[in-house]
């Protein structure tokens, strides 16, 4: 009797459930719009909701990809019952962008077996920015030139406008194939009024530089947020604020980046203006033997990053010796362009007299508003030294000094006339050949363990070296010109490592050899060039090589003059 009563209450269960699954089967999915029409590059809201409870992840959205940009989308499931009566629903939220104006649309989507009706959305154009201020949130873009050189630095202005307020949001990076792309500064707020209606303006800035030539595109960033939209509910201290998600695209920009010029030679500077600058401290004509001379020069170049800054050298005649000192550089804006600068002291001190011709600088550059090669010049200049009355006086007394140390006087008693004693110096003792003997033995061992020192040091140096130097000559054998660009620096870097190299100037500097340096400028000329794609590593290669095997020479190095 028990037995049966226990069945009888788990077959009713059983049929309950079965009841219940069938109430809640799914057999309705609708679809619908937040606005129609829209504007060109404006946001609206799609929603797609089921009458049932469903998996989060059984909306597919890549149909949509086709017309549309489709942003964030929001999954939320509830679950109400009035009257023991139950209803579960899932709303399925997605943030479009329209890619142009016309007539779009948006196609049935399925979840499980059922789908949706398809949606026909007009898309109007934005025809100025009137109607772009009729939109609650939008964003303007601006470049400085849309047709540069390679490796020639444009900026990138983007702002972004908002009436409504918001709640969270981010702004994606652009984009540009085969560029280096830098935001500059902070992000600038700001209010400004367009056809009556009050903005608020977050404005961004970007340095841009394309490392290849041909036809881009430059992918504007987009914004996806939240902004609090208006309701009627009446408000208290328990509501929430309704949010509503928003997205907002801006133009994309055509550009062209034209190659170096084939007439050009040098280290490729292409710039609207760069020149040259020079102080002196003192600043005088005339200086005298052993006196301290600082010589800065100062290169400034617009739309030129501060990496791309070459190096700035200075010869001097015999007799005269430099010290550089660490180069300074400096980014900042100016008129909404970029402007870099680089700041080199030199320490001058001259060892005799006479008139020295100190020989010109001269850096090369492209003017990139005239077309024209042209060079920043620091005329030569002519200086005289003069004998320095302070340092004969000092040699004039350390003479003196000398001489009366070597003259040892006899003890002089009044009482006694006055007579000369002679010091006589004898022969070296055998205590003094011992300690001769001494001497001898303690430099020879100091000679073989300096010896040792310096050999071990070889070993351990060209062993870290091998790691750059392998990943170069790979680079070379596979004709990898864009690696081998950025293998050179890091190889000269552990050749000479008690130096900091950390650019090609700075390789090629060192190197110091003049078919070294005319294969990187041809690899240069043929990467960033028209002929990218036939470059033949086989000649730096054997270079490469050969200077691998040869120890390097350190007395031409830069040297550090501290304060």
């Amino acid at each position: 009797m028990v037995i049966h009563f226990i069945r009888l209450i788990a077959l009713s269960t059983l049929t309950s459930l079965l009841l219940i699954q069938s109430a809640f089967a799914l057999t309705q999915v609708t679809a619908t719009v937040d606005k129609n029409p829209v504007m060109e590059k404006e946001s609206f809201i799609l929603q797609v909701i089921a009458d049932d409870d469903v998996d989060t992840n059984a909306l597919d959205t890549s149909p949509l990809l086709k017309d549309f940009i489709v942003g964030r989308t929001s999954v939320s499931s509830q679950t109400s019952m009035v009257n023991f009566n139950t209803t579960r629903t899932t709303k399925w939220t997605t943030v479009l962008i329209a890619r142009t104006a016309g007539t779009f649309t948006i196609p049935a989507l399925t979840i499980e077996s059922l789908s949706t009706s398809p949606i026909s959305l007009e898309v109007l154009k934005t025809s100025n920015q009137k109607t772009s201020a009729s939109q609650d949130i939008f964003i303007t873009t601006d470049v400085s030139s849309k047709e540069v050189y390679v490796q020639e630095q444009l900026t990138l202005t983007v702002k972004l406008h908002f009436a409504a307020e918001l709640k969270r949001g981010s702004l994606s990076e652009p984009t540009l194939d085969g560029a280096s792309i830098t935001q500059i500064g902070k992000d600038k707020e700001s209010d400004t009024i367009i056809n009556g209606k009050r903005y608020r303006v977050i404005e961004r800035n970007y340095a841009i530089n394309p490392q290849n030539s041909g036809e881009f595109i430059i992918k504007t960033p987009v914004f996806s947020g939240e902004i609090i939209s208006q309701t009627n509910r009446r408000s208290n201290f328990l509501s929430f604020a309704d949010t509503k998600p928003v997205s907002a695209l801006g133009e994309d920009i055509n550009l062209t980046v034209k190659p170096i010029p084939d007439n050009y030679q040098g280290f490729w500077l292409p710039s609207e203006i760069l020149t040259l600058h020079q102080e002196w401290q003192p600043d005088n004509e005339s200086f005298m033997v052993g006196e301290p001379i600082t010589r800065t020069v100062i290169l400034t170049a617009a739309g030129l990053s501060e990496e791309q800054l070459p190096k700035i050298e200075m010869s001097v005649p015999s007799g005269i010796k430099v010290y550089p000192d660490q180069a300074e550089l400096h980014t900042g804006m100016n008129n909404s362009k970029l402007v870099s600068q680089k700041k080199q002291n030199f320490a001058l001190v001259a060892s005799k007299v006479g008139t020295y011709e100190l020989p010109e600088i001269r850096i090369p550059w492209w003017n990139t508003v005239t077309n024209k090669m042209q060079y920043a010049v620091i005329p030569a200049k002519s200086i005289t030294i003069t004998p320095n009355e302070d340092m004969a006086n000092d040699k004039q007394n350390n003479n003196a000094t000398n001489s009366t140390a070597q003259t040892i006087p006899a003890t002089v008693n009044e009482n006694e006339p006055l007579e000369t004693k002679t010091v006589i110096v004898k022969e070296a003792s055998w205590l003094q050949w011992l300690f001769l003997a001494l001497w001898l033995l303690t430099s020879f061992a100091w000679l073989i363990s300096s010896f040792n020192k310096k050999k071990k040091n070889t070993k351990t140096i060209k062993a870290v070296t091998q790691n750059s130097y392998k990943d170069l000559i790979n680079a070379c054998d596979k004709n990898n010109g864009e690696k081998a660009l950025q293998l050179i620096a890091p190889w000269v870097a552990e050749l000479f490592s008690n130096v900091n190299i950390t650019t090609l100037e700075d390789a090629k500097h060192f190197i110091n050899r003049t078919e070294f340096n005319q294969a990187v400028m041809d690899l240069q000329q043929c990467f960033y060039g028209k002929a990218a794609k036939n470059w033949n590593g086989n000649t730096l290669k054997s270079l490469i090589v050969d200077i691998n095997k040869q120890p390097q020479n350190t007395q031409n190095q830069p040297i550090t003059l501290n304060p």
